[in-house]
């Protein structure tokens, strides 16, 4: 019989990479039952976690309670009081995390750190003399941690259809069961990243006029832009503000389809089966970080020189016209999306 072991595993940052986390950690625990885990996350990703067996999330509010360094030393000290604890695993290997896996060291735990390919992401995205090619997927990375400890993910990339049980205000918005449901999440968190609104006004007429609903996600600023073309064309439902972050899970799981950015919302659609017609700009599926078990046939993009400038998409355009989103077609997202459909 294995030894049951209790690990520790750590991964703040943003949703989108949070969420690529999850599959790892379900394959993770359903091909080492002797293991149990506890994910310290940001707070606010609790809903991604909601009903893994043996896993047990820890929110850490590191914007408060939690921030800086006495902060930090206030979060090691309340992790140490969980117990049993047999390793740790550093998904992220920032300030933040080091310093906390150095604690953990210190104290005689076993750590090991994501390796992120530092070097062979600066070689595709530099300026001059580029090398091109697909690069390890973060959940590859992830795995490899693991793989470490001594507890190695078979890790399969086939996609899993998930429903998730609806509720009231859910079950109103699907009250259309005839017609396609479309997410589209219009906005990046860099230009760089963002189709052109006016481009996007296309795709929204286009999809508007077929038998679909067209879900809207976002929030902020981008709410008045929602407002607009909720008003200007049917069948389009402005979500941003109106859900719970687990209500809008529930919703994504619900959808025939997502329309996205290369952003969060392609993580989460992905951990549910939904397919996703996912837009490129300054970034590229090569870095490693293209939406989990997606067919890579779905990512529309252009094939410039310049592509990828970056990792993450932000770095402003060196050559000032960002051609790699302007040169994109509303013509190419939606027949992606027929094609989706048609399929289905």
């Amino acid at each position: 019989m294995n030894t049951p072991a209790h690990l520790l595993v750590m991964r703040f940052s943003a949703m989108g990479d949070v969420a690529m986390t999850v599959p790892v950690v379900k394959q993770l625990l359903q091909q080492h039952p002797e293991l149990t885990i506890t994910f310290v996350s940001d707070v606010k990703f609790r809903a991604l976690f909601d009903d893994i067996p043996r896993l047990t999330f820890f929110g850490a509010d590191i914007h408060g309670t939690y921030n800086g360094f006495t902060g930090l030393i206030k979060l090691f000290n309340q992790l140490k009081k969980i117990g049993n604890i047999t390793a740790v695993a550093d998904l992220h290997d920032v300030l933040r995390s080091k310093f906390l896996s150095f604690l953990f060291k210190a104290s005689g735990k076993k750590v090991e750190v994501i390796n992120k390919g530092r070097k062979e992401k600066k070689e595709l995205t530099r300026k001059h003399n580029k090398i091109l090619r697909p690069l390890r997927t973060s959940f590859q990375r992830y795995a490899d941690v693991f793989d470490a400890l001594g507890y190695p993910v078979n890790l399969s990339n086939k996609q899993q259809r998930i429903k998730l049980d609806v509720s009231n205000s859910i079950e109103q918005l699907l009250i259309n069961s005839h017609q396609t449901k479309i997410g589209l999440a219009p906005f990046g968190k860099h230009k760089e990243k963002t189709y052109p609104i006016e481009e996007m006004e296309k795709v929204i007429a286009a999809l508007s006029a077929g038998n679909n609903t067209i879900f809207l996600f976002g929030g902020g600023s981008e709410r008045m832009q929602f407002e607009t073309w909720q008003k200007k064309y049917p069948n389009v439902i402005n979500m941003a503000g109106r859900l719970s972050f687990k209500e809008e899970l529930i919703l994504i799981s619900h959808l025939d389809l997502m329309v996205s950015m290369d952003s969060g919302n392609m993580h989460l659609a992905s951990l549910y089966g939904v397919p996703v017609v996912s837009i490129w700009g300054a970034t590229h599926p090569f870095a490693g970080f293209y939406g989990f078990g997606q067919d890579p046939s779905n990512a529309v993009q252009a094939d410039l020189y310049c592509r990828p400038c970056s990792v993450f998409g932000n770095k402003t355009c060196y050559r000032g016209d960002w051609a790699c989103m302007n040169m994109i077609a509303p013509q190419w997202i939606i027949n992606k999306v027929d094609d989706i459909i048609k399929i289905d």
